[in-house]
């Protein structure tokens, strides 16, 4: 099959050497990085402090914009930081929990980071409602919808489950917030890159995520979006020097908030992770994200066909429309099998009621699926022998 994605495979140096189904959890890295981060150094070399007013002040708002196109959004809506963790306190930090509205909803399929950031907001007085799951792989989208109320501040979702990579209902769940006063904060940590993503559609409130998985940028550049008019009112207590509006006066005192996208930032920005996330990026942007989607459906829907032709578990939504980009694995030792996998540079990962997680990517060669299925079989067949 003609596969016109592949003629990005070179740019990713990895790819050479080993069978690279890990995106979902650290993206290849492209080649052009390197430079990129020799750019830095030469920068920082040759003209010192000099660089913040001449290079690196700007850096935020231009890997910003280039995360703003992949998800439709509008220009100077999307501010950077160094993690999820840090955006979801952002975001909180414009809202006060003291009043009857201060319920946040969301589900235990939530990546766990998310879920210690919002426990820990009982101490400001939030109300955490964490709504189960019945099978570890679907969101029960009903009950959801249910559990979002007039008591309600807060939904902080992923858009697609790093477990079960189960798509959540995102328009549904901003039309019910909504339809009551609350606000959504989307993480689509494991969807911008591989799931299209449009802000504007959606309606939604916040978004937030990193560019380190499908956006093949590195870690220590998450990313967040404030819809236009909440960004013009809201005023987040987690501040700091980077979201003044002279932040070189060093002003005493109260902060005078930037206009958005600065005014969501904090303190001193990551400038080498800036520069390592833009070259991913731009060819993230060039692939164009509505055919990384088809390809990933084809891609994964061959996985499940050869897992289901072995007898194995498959802990991810067989319907494509529900399924982001990874197949989960439950295999006979599947922990032990992954350790293997590793060590025959076939990358892939193992997560708790998930099993062995494959995330095939734009740069995925169809061959590649059956290389990992096959020596999936040849580890268990070892195993048979050794034990």
């Amino acid at each position: 099959m003609s596969d016109s994605l592949l003629r990005f495979r070179p740019e990713f140096p990895i790819l050479a050497n080993t069978t690279y189904l890990i995106s979902n959890s650290l993206g290849a890295m492209p080649r052009a990085t390197q430079a990129a981060l020799n750019e830095y150094a030469e920068v920082w070399a040759t003209r010192g402090v000099r660089a913040w007013e001449e290079t690196w002040w700007m850096l935020a708002h231009e890997v910003g914009a280039m995360v703003e196109r992949l998800m439709n959004a509008e220009a100077n809506t999307v501010s950077l930081h160094q993690n999820v963790a840090q955006c979801e306190a952002a975001v909180a930090s414009c809202f006060d929990f003291s009043g009857k509205r201060n319920k946040v909803v969301y589900t235990d399929l939530n990546f766990p980071s998310v879920m210690y950031f919002w426990e820990a907001q009982r101490a400001i007085g939030a109300r955490v409602h964490m709504v189960p799951t019945d099978d570890g792989i679907h969101v029960p989208t009903e009950r959801l919808l249910q559990a979002i109320d007039e008591e309600t501040l807060l939904v902080p979702i992923s858009h697609v489950v790093f477990r079960s990579a189960y798509i959540n209902d995102a328009q549904a769940i901003v039309e019910r917030a909504h339809r009551v006063g609350a606000h959504v904060v989307l993480d689509t940590f494991q969807s911008l890159g591989t799931v299209p993503v449009d802000v504007q559609r959606l309606n939604v409130d916040f978004v937030c995520g990193g560019v380190l998985k499908w956006l093949c940028g590195g870690p220590g550049t998450a990313y967040l979006y404030v819809r236009p008019d909440l960004g013009r009112k809201l005023e987040p207590r987690l501040t700091g020097w980077t979201a003044h509006e002279k932040p070189f006066h060093f002003e005493i005192g109260p902060i005078r908030y930037a206009q958005p996208p600065y005014k969501f930032m904090n303190g001193t920005p990551n400038v080498p992770a800036l520069y390592a996330a833009r070259p991913g990026l731009k060819i993230v942007a060039e692939a164009g994200v509505d055919n990384i989607r088809a390809k990933s459906v084809r891609q994964t829907a061959k996985l499940i066909e050869l897992t289901d032709a072995r007898g194995w578990k498959v802990n991810t939504p067989l319907d494509p429309q529900k399924r982001g980009g990874t197949v989960s694995i439950e295999m006979p030792n599947s922990k032990d099998v992954c350790a293997e996998l590793l060590k025959r540079d076939v990358v892939v990962d193992w997560r708790p009621k998930a099993g062995v997680r494959m995330s095939p990517h734009f740069y995925t060669a169809d061959h590649e699926l059956e290389t990992a299925i096959n020596t999936v079989e040849e580890v268990l067949s070892s195993f048979a022998v050794t034990r």
